[in-house]
């Protein structure tokens, strides 16, 4: 045990003449540990915000360890501002968040960078207070449902006879079952005979999506309805 001890202290004598910084076990530990603690902390916020079907193994690990990891390579960067230059490749791992999605997961990204940063140069409690504020307000905001539509737009896709005319023939029914329709796109299928409405609709928080469904089919024949929640799931009416 005492081995280690040496080899480590070995190590970081070597790192503090090289870097001009005076790093001791303890600290690099110390930092260590409370990087993984508010790593699990900002995981802990991401589990509030985010629904079970929604969340990724892979992203809650990045979470708990980016702290660390930012946190050590700033230890290892110290003050020397050549070295500085190699913390932009850390902030290219921003990029695979960047597809389109939830831009939350972006913000816990640079609130992890934030933190570890923070660490790294010392301040251990501004880096806890970063943490429990910043990921207090997104708890906040989540749960508050700031800016979330009470009732998700959808994609409502009905198939009408050719002979049919399509204007207007149900904005009877999207007055009783919807607070908003919008006519997106009309084109013809199976070799003319038929159109294909889409519309965006919201239905109203207390309407029987049944009867709206049912009333539609009332008025374009009996034919085909496909009901698109514009997040990407569908469902076959």
């Amino acid at each position: 045990m005492s081995g280690s001890v040496t080899m480590f202290d070995t190590v970081f004598k070597e790192l503090s003449a090289t870097s001009n910084l005076s790093i001791s076990i303890s600290s690099v530990l110390l930092c260590i540990a409370v990087a993984l603690l508010l790593g699990v902390v900002i995981c802990g916020a991401y589990f509030v915000t985010t629904p079970k079907k929604e969340r990724s193994a892979s992203f809650i690990l990045s979470l708990i360890i980016l702290p660390t990891i930012v946190a050590v390579v700033i230890i290892l960067i110290g003050g020397n501002l050549a070295r500085a230059f190699s913390m932009a490749g850390i902030f290219t791992i921003v990029r695979f968040r960047s597809v389109p999605g939830d831009s939350k997961d972006i913000s816990f990204i640079f609130l992890t960078m934030a933190t570890g940063l923070a660490l790294g140069l010392g301040y251990l409690s501004l880096g806890a207070v970063v943490t429990v504020v910043i990921g207090g307000v997104i708890v906040l905001v989540s749960k508050l449902g700031l800016g979330i539509p009470k009732q998700e737009e959808k994609r409502l896709r009905i198939i009408i006879p050719e002979d049919m005319n399509y204007q207007g023939v149900f904005d009877e029914i999207f007055a009783k079952y919807t607070s908003y329709a919008k006519l997106m796109k009309v084109k013809t299928t199976n070799m003319g005979t038929l159109f294909e409405l889409s519309y965006d609709v919201i239905p109203k928080a207390d309407a029987n999506e049944k009867e709206f469904i049912d009333a539609l089919r009332c008025r374009n024949g009996n034919l085909s309805i496909l009901l698109i929640i514009k997040e990407g799931k569908e469902q076959q009416l």
